[in-house]
């Protein structure tokens, strides 16, 4: 696509205030492929101005016509899936069939969920001698990554949209052409003029600018827990709401009982996916003592076929950034079995995936988030000792757990201190919430829970 080089604002492509730009590289092959503006505060300040004068008609709106404009976004994205996936694997380097599969693919059932929530939700109840109305928060301010970049936005929008509310969204500088065409799909649908605004730029300017505005009501960011606790003390302040998706070190936990084969190489594939750049990956596997060598080969031969299967990390710094955790994990006594710190290629931002073995709970590879495509195998004695490893990390957004018996594994992840657990590899629900215990988060996103995010609720006593 041909990036704009405007804002979205109140409906329509304006000029920047400001001249600056910010270029967006393809990390294949490092070259150029658009830039955008990079916004300033009083860019941001006019969006949310746009979004504050649409909120009151939107939420207005009947649920019903609501659910309408979703129900044709939802078929905007999925008409333009082809061009959405080119445009992902464009900006991020993912591959192809990927895109289309996940970074197109998820989002149309998103919005779709959400189209089919805004026509069902109990906005209305009785409670006694009360109704309960559950009333649109107001101006949104959504900040997202560039891991998933349409998901990420959907996964915002969508609910905000649903629950009445106006959005002003700052992308990820990385992946804004994604972002512009989200804007274009939502003109498409027939979405008011105000009620979804788009500024592009940089975090410490336009997203700062953002989160502190006075007049946003709600700040969803998902990001890095650093960045993450910034907001938050920022919205404290302004005693401002917050729903924070930050970051993670899922275990996967393999119990004596389970299909070793099986949970080793699904949980490999889940940690190359995305080229390693997922929140919710399992990057720490956990297994039997009595098994970890056999588990060991098995996880070094599935790695080795993703040599040439996946993409590069999104760009030089993340590139960087996890050849130096590889690296200290050598350091510290891990022993790499796949992989390496060496780039497997001499042009783009490619990390080889790597899996490390003789990892102990303490070591940095098995603590800190490094968001490539790195596992760690760890070994326990007994289920106690799986459970306290997996619980200790600050984070507690996902997790596995796999047994021979179902009902093992779920009073396994019950214990665990996560928000999301797969059992036995259990599939992607659009319906269920997303979201992390301890310092990986604050809310949910995805189904109900995700919309109620936004909402806020009111009792009349009769």
């Amino acid at each position: 696509m041909k990036a704009h080089d405007g804002m979205y604002i109140d409906g329509a492509w304006r000029p920047a205030a400001g001249r600056d730009t910010i270029e967006v590289v393809n990390p294949v092959d490092e070259q150029v492929i658009g830039q955008v503006p990079a916004g300033t505060a009083e860019d941001v300040d006019a969006a949310v101005r746009s979004a504050r004068a649409a909120f009151p008609g939107w939420a207005a709106t009947a649920p019903a016509e609501r659910a309408a404009r979703l129900s044709a976004l939802r078929d905007v994205l999925a008409a333009r899936k082809d061009e959405i996936a080119e445009t992902v694997t464009a900006e991020l380097g993912a591959p192809l069939a990927f895109s289309q599969a996940v970074h197109a693919g998820v989002p149309v059932l998103v919005a779709g969920s959400y189209a089919e929530l805004a026509a069902t939700y109990a906005f209305e109840e009785k409670v006694g001698n009360s109704t309960v109305y559950q009333e649109p928060v107001g101006v949104v301010g959504a900040i997202t990554p560039w891991n998933y970049p349409l998901h990420q936005i959907v996964a915002k929008v969508a609910p905000a949209l649903a629950a009445g509310c106006t959005v002003v969204l700052k992308p990820a500088e990385d992946t804004p052409l994604t972002a512009q065409l989200f804007a274009e799909a939502v003109a498409e649908a027939g979405v008011p003029a105000g009620v979804f605004n788009l500024v592009t730029g940089l975090g410490p300017v336009a997203g700062q600018a953002l989160a502190e505005h006075p007049d946003v009501d709600l700040v969803s960011f998902t990001g890095s827990t650093a960045v993450g606790r910034r907001i938050g003390a920022t919205a404290g302040a302004a005693v401002k709401r917050v729903a924070l998706e930050l970051g993670g070190k899922s275990a996967n936990v393999i119990l004596p009982s389970a299909d070793l084969a099986k949970a080793v190489s699904v949980g490999v594939a889940n940690v190359m996916s995305n080229s390693g750049q997922t929140c919710s990956a399992w990057t720490r596997m956990l297994v039997p003592a009595e098994r970890y060598d056999e588990a060991v080969e098995l996880a070094a031969a599935a790695a080795a076929k993703y040599g040439d299967r996946i993409g590069p990390v999104v760009n030089a710094k993340q590139r960087d950034r996890v050849r130096g955790y590889i690296e200290k994990g050598v350091a510290e006594g891990a022993r790499i079995v796949v992989g390496g710190p060496e780039s497997p290629r001499e042009q783009g931002y490619f990390v080889s995936p790597t899996v490390f073995a003789d990892v102990t709970e303490r070591m940095t590879i098995a603590q800190e988030e490094i968001f490539g495509p790195v596992l760690s195998i760890l070994r326990y004695e007994d289920t106690e000792d799986a459970l306290r490893i997996a619980n200790g990390t600050v984070y507690g957004l996902a997790g596995a757990v796999w047994a021979g018996e179902e009902s093992e594994a779920v009073a396994f992840a019950r214990r665990l201190d996560t928000g999301q657990v797969d059992i036995n590899g259990g599939r992607f629900n659009p319906l269920a919430p997303f979201g992390g215990y301890k310092q990986s988060g604050v809310g949910r996103e995805l189904g109900a829970h995700g919309l109620s995010e936004y909402l806020q609720t009111k009792s009349l006593q009769f």
